[in-house]
């Protein structure tokens, strides 16, 4: 996002709720009456104005309730909560197999 932010670049994360499971993002989204997946997009929204998530559904009514994220607003402490939850997820494995790798920059 800082690369993006720098160039003035809209960020645009593609289906950006897979894994919504984590402790922190329940409580955060019992608190505010939501899903997890309302809290995660929630988060997102609240990161830049420039930032635009693209949940990738195919169910109506999940597109109801993606839209009803851009109604939640998070609190500093939900922010805290939430960087806090990420900072223990270590990311583990390569963006791309090698062969894709090697046709990344061409």
């Amino acid at each position: 996002m800082r690369f993006c932010a720098a160039r003035g670049i809209a960020y645009v994360p593609f289906f950006p709720i897979r894994n919504t499971a984590h402790p922190a993002i329940a409580a955060v989204a019992a608190k505010h009456a939501a899903t997890p997946a309302q809290i995660a997009l929630a988060w997102l929204l609240a990161q830049k104005p420039w930032i635009v998530p693209i949940p990738g559904t195919t169910k109506p009514h999940r597109m109801i309730e993606n839209s009803a994220a851009a109604d939640v607003e998070l609190e500093a402490a939900d922010l805290r909560q939430i960087e806090a939850a990420l900072a223990e997820i270590k990311v583990v494995g390569d963006r791309y197999p090698a062969q894709m790798a090697a046709l990344v920059g061409r």
